[in-house]
């Protein structure tokens, strides 16, 4: 069994900066991809970002240049560095992560979420 703890998020200013972080415990799984979802009212939650156990990263169009997802293996942890925050990036922010257990069974599993809202 595998538990996510998000930071928590808050409240920006228009072209502020913030860092969110989610660490992942529990034993007997080897963690593969790891990434950011979002869901802002009314809409369905998109992928934010994500990164593979090697390091590859991919971004949604939207967050491109401003977001930074990165990960320390070590730590079973996940972060995503957000910049030049905009109103429009408003949402609950999960951490996402894809597991294997010791059987080898694959699992997704989800932080608890974390609301950021950017507004002046």
């Amino acid at each position: 069994q595998v538990q996510l703890v998000e930071s928590r998020g808050g409240l920006v200013q228009p072209g502020g900066s913030l860092r969110l972080s989610c660490a992942a415990s529990g034993s007997s799984f080897s963690i593969n991809a790891m990434a950011w979802y979002r869901q802002a009212p009314g809409k369905q939650r998109e992928l934010v970002a994500r990164i593979t156990s090697g390091g590859t990263t991919n971004y949604a169009d939207s967050v491109k240049g401003r977001f930074t997802i990165s990960r320390d293996n070590a730590k079973n942890t996940v972060y995503l560095q957000m910049n030049n925050l905009k109103p429009e990036d408003t949402a609950v922010y999960y951490c996402n992560v894809d597991v294997v257990d010791w059987t080898w069974t694959s699992y997704r599993y989800w932080g608890q979420g974390t609301q950021v809202t950017v507004s002046s």
